[in-house]
């Protein structure tokens, strides 16, 4: 049965991204509403990101694991250790996807499942 009060979900990723299609693809299926932001075409505003840095989630959404991670100067992830949001805001690929929010608030990150099901 399809619960009419669920929260219309926001995804911010990027299109070609695996994890981003396999979650849309799950809600869809699911016929859960969604808005997806992708980060290259719609940006993101500085302000969402600090926010985001500063909930319990902040310290997941740097993606060590990237290619563009692997691709910084040594210099650069240090710096990226205590002051992550200018390289974030220059290199929003460097952000773990999807980002799962109910339009304020961090939800998840990444693809889950299991955690999806507690917001369809």
């Amino acid at each position: 049965m399809l619960n009419e009060y669920r929260v219309h979900l926001h995804i911010y990723g990027i299109g070609n991204c695996d994890s981003c299609r396999h979650t849309m693809r799950w809600l869809k299926t699911r016929n859960v509403p969604f808005t997806f932001h992708d980060f290259r075409l719609d940006g993101l505003p500085e302000s969402l990101l600090k926010n985001w840095l500063e909930s319990a989630h902040g310290p997941y959404l740097l993606n060590k694991r990237s290619t563009t991670w692997r691709k910084l100067s040594e210099q650069e992830k240090q710096a990226a250790e205590t002051r992550s949001l200018p390289l974030l805001l220059a290199n929003p690929t460097l952000i773990k996807r999807p980002v799962i929010t109910d339009g304020k608030t961090i939800l998840d990150i990444g693809f889950s499942p299991a955690h999806l099901e507690d917001y369809i």
